[in-house]
């Protein structure tokens, strides 16, 4: 045991927001530790590929630590407030018409957690494939905690599975995306009228009808940064103009908060990702009955009860921040 882990003990932090996820990446390198020294002992054939791997396992817990007494020493490391307001957007991916069904899914497994933890939820925009699901949707969830819990859910969701369509009985693999972005009541940025195109159409009822006779739809590009946002939720044109503008403002902070972070380089990467949309981030594999998380490499039984809303365990394992 090195100097460091002596001296500092990881485990008495483990739920402190600031580097809770630093102890967690510190504890599965501890476990990968303990098993490479196991394989030395039972295998002289490995032991000095094993030493090897102990040796780099050692310098990478001593860097973590090091990151954790620097954020818990520094005064000028506040406690992050998180908004309880949230836009949850899924798209389909790879994979036709069963992607579109799997994002379908995806979406209704948030809002059943949003339902159990006490949160309200609207959908903001929805756009249907042909066969059912969506080509993508957006929605709109209010709750304590809510962006706290789901932040690190951004990212490409993968499903292996017999599709309804399969008559073979052949698994395919289906994609679909999934952002999750903080609504910020109060942001620093400023939106020139001149970079927004604004347009509108009638927004649709249910089963597609057209109950809407004044065009309330609301479509807002920001051409700066490519950035579209469309709501279609509210019954009147400036409502969902103002609904637009709002979420149309947090996606930029979110632009602007991931760039600050990539100039600091910051830690929060060794654990879960870069929260790229385009980063492959959880499997839900129904063969095997499991769901396994790719950035932390560990995995859960029952897809069916993961899908149904089920996700404290898994947000647990992420964040260290979801209630027991």
């Amino acid at each position: 045991m090195s100097d460091s882990d002596t001296a500092f003990n990881p485990k008495e932090h483990a739920n402190d927001p600031r580097v809770s996820y630093l102890v967690a990446e510190w504890e599965r390198l501890t476990k990968a530790e303990e098993d490479a020294r196991e394989l030395a002992e039972a295998d002289p054939s490995m032991k000095e590929l094993a030493e090897k791997e102990v040796e780099e396992i050692s310098e990478r817990k001593n860097m973590l630590i090091a990151e954790m007494e620097r954020i818990l020493k520094s005064a000028e490391v506040p406690q992050k407030e998180f908004p309880n307001e949230l836009i949850l957007e899924v798209r389909a991916g790879a994979g036709g018409e069963e992607a579109a069904l799997f994002a379908e899914e995806l979406a209704e497994m948030y809002l059943r957690f949003a339902e159990r933890e006490g949160w309200t939820s609207k959908a903001i925009d929805e756009s249907r494939a042909s066969m059912g699901g969506y080509k993508e949707a957006s929605f709109e969830i209010k709750g304590k905690g809510g962006y706290e819990k789901l932040m690190f859910e951004t990212g490409v969701h993968r499903v292996q599975r017999v599709p309804r369509t399969e008559k073979m009985g052949r698994i395919h693999t289906s994609t679909a995306s999934v952002a999750v972005l903080p609504v910020y009541k109060k942001t620093k940025i400023e939106i020139n009228p001149s970079d927004i195109e604004m347009s509108f159409a009638r927004s649709g009822g249910a089963g597609g009808q057209n109950v809407n006779k004044v065009e309330t739809a609301v479509r807002l590009v920001h051409t700066p940064t490519g950035l579209e946002v469309k709501c279609t939720s509210e019954r009147s044109q400036q409502a969902n103009r103002m609904k637009a503008m709002e979420i149309l403002k947090s996606k930029l902070q979110v632009l602007q908060d991931e760039e600050e972070a990539r100039k600091r380089d910051d830690t929060r990467r060794i654990q879960v990702g870069t929260a790229d949309r385009s980063e492959k981030i959880r499997t839900y594999n129904f063969p095997q009955d499991r769901v396994t998380d790719h950035r932390i490499k560990k995995s859960w039984p029952n897809v069916e009860q993961v899908l149904g809303g089920n996700l404290k365990d898994i947000l647990r394992e992420l964040s260290g921040i979801a209630e027991a």
